[in-house]
């Protein structure tokens, strides 16, 4: 049975920072590509973020580029999201998804987290 379980979430202040892990548990981690989407409420789900399974290139949606990295460890079959100079349109619920197709979009993921909360206050 795959798992992926998020963790790092919290409130925290505009500016400040926070890190997402999440761990998975029962697939080959290597193989897959793995990324985080966030969603507000009455949104859709959109894409944050992504690292390739093979070459560890990495991907990033506009909105966050230069204040979020993602980086994963094979050894431990955990990636992670550093985010940086959080500010309040940054609040959404993060997931974690992987993917073993050759594109990493939404429609490509196999397996997704449940979800944590991010808040950042002004």
């Amino acid at each position: 049975q795959v798992q992926l379980v998020e963790s790092g979430g919290g409130l925290v202040q505009a500016g400040g920072s926070l890190r997402l892990s999440c761990a998975a548990s029962g697939l080959t981690f290597s193989s897959y590509s793995m990324g985080w989407f966030r969603r507000v409420p009455g949104k859709e789900r959109e894409f944050v973020a992504a690292i390739a399974r093979s070459s560890g290139s990495t991907f990033y949606a506009d909105s966050v580029k230069g204040r979020f990295t993602i980086s994963r460890d094979n050894a431990k079959s955990t990636v992670y999201l550093q985010m940086n100079s959080l500010k309040p349109e940054d609040t959404a619920v993060y997931y974690c998804a992987a993917s073993g197709g050759s594109l990493f979009s939404i429609v490509t993921v196999n397996y997704w987290g449940q979800g944590t909360q991010v808040t950042v206050s002004s």
